[in-house]
């Protein structure tokens, strides 16, 4: 149990030590978001560019490690989209917000640390190959179903180009689409350009763990508890428990992409749980009350699944 500790523990003591700094007035609003806005738009960016770049796509690429995940996301989804429906009884835009609430897991801020942690930097690559598709993946399935819904009886091709916008305007997605092109066409970095992005994504993770601690401190605990618990206990324990199934039951997973698989999908909501919401503004009290409970609620489940994986 101690090792354990000393695995998830200075994770979150990082983001604690933000949430503490905007809470005692040490850290200002604007000073945690210009940090947050450095991590999402150039450090991890880069960071997800250079794993990308150098990702060996023959051997990360496994069908089952993303089978695996991505079967417990859409499930995570549909849970959390019916339930909101007819267990809650709300509106069909708020139970799509609150459905992508249950589905976008915080693959990169906590999911990469805590397996860093856990099994070492080499571990990542299936990590990277989850994370590669995440953001175009969950943003595809949550803006399409919330488009059907909101455009009933508009044209295939208007949902698709609204689909589209609202994907392609996201710098991780960029970061990643630029990875691809260098990593299939051979491209490389000039050294001295190499080290200075070096440089960017040493301070990625730290960076953006401090400053999602200082962003959560504005998240309070609001809306129906009972739907923050529905959605919590569907990222937390239903996504992980069936990437679990399937990685060792359905696809006898090697261990290492076995433990990307059920670690990622063991996450709290992220934050991009919050900005699909408001985009839509729908669902925000409980998608922003999901990303403070759920990762707070995470030290438990990272706890539990870590013991289960023999960590």
């Amino acid at each position: 149990m101690s090792a354990l500790f000393e695995i998830i523990l200075p994770v979150f003591l990082v983001l604690g030590s933000g949430y503490v700094a905007v809470w005692r007035g040490y850290f200002t609003d604007s000073a945690v978001d210009g940090l947050m806005r450095f991590s999402q738009n150039f450090a991890i960016p880069l960071l997800l560019f250079r794993a990308i770049s150098t990702l060996d796509l023959a051997h990360g690429y496994n069908a089952g490690l993303m089978i695996s995940y991505y079967t417990g996301s859409v499930a995570s989804f549909a849970a959390g989209l019916i339930g909101a429906r007819f267990l809650f009884s709300r509106p069909w835009e708020e139970s799509v917000a609150i459905g992508f609430a249950a589905l976008f897991t915080n693959t990169v801020l906590l999911g990469l640390p805590i397996m860093e942690r856990a099994y070492g930097p080499t571990s990542l690559a299936p990590n990277f190959a989850i994370i590669s598709i995440h953001a175009p993946f969950c943003y595809f399935l949550g803006i399409t179903t919330m488009e059907v819904l909101r455009n009933k009886g508009a044209s295939p091709m208007r949902m698709l180009s609204a689909t589209l916008r609202a994907m392609f305007r996201n710098a991780l997605m960029l970061a990643i689409g630029a990875g691809f092109l260098f990593n299939l066409s051979g491209l490389t970095l000039a050294g001295p350009l190499s080290e200075a992005m070096n440089l960017i994504v040493r301070a990625a993770l730290p960076t953006a763990l401090f400053a999602l601690g200082g962003i959560l401190y504005r998240y309070r605990p609001d809306g129906d508890l009972r739907i923050v618990a529905w959605v919590c206990g569907l990222s937390l324990f239903l996504h992980p428990t069936i990437a679990y199934f399937m990685s060792t039951v359905v696809f006898s997973l090697p261990k290492g992409m076995m433990h990307s698989a059920v670690l990622t999908a063991a996450m709290a909501p992220g934050v991009n749980a919050f900005i699909f919401a408001n985009i839509y503004g729908a669902g925000r009290r409980v998608a922003a009350s999901a990303v403070l409970a759920g990762t707070a609620l995470s030290v438990l489940s990272i706890t539990f699944w870590l013991t289960v994986l023999g960590a």
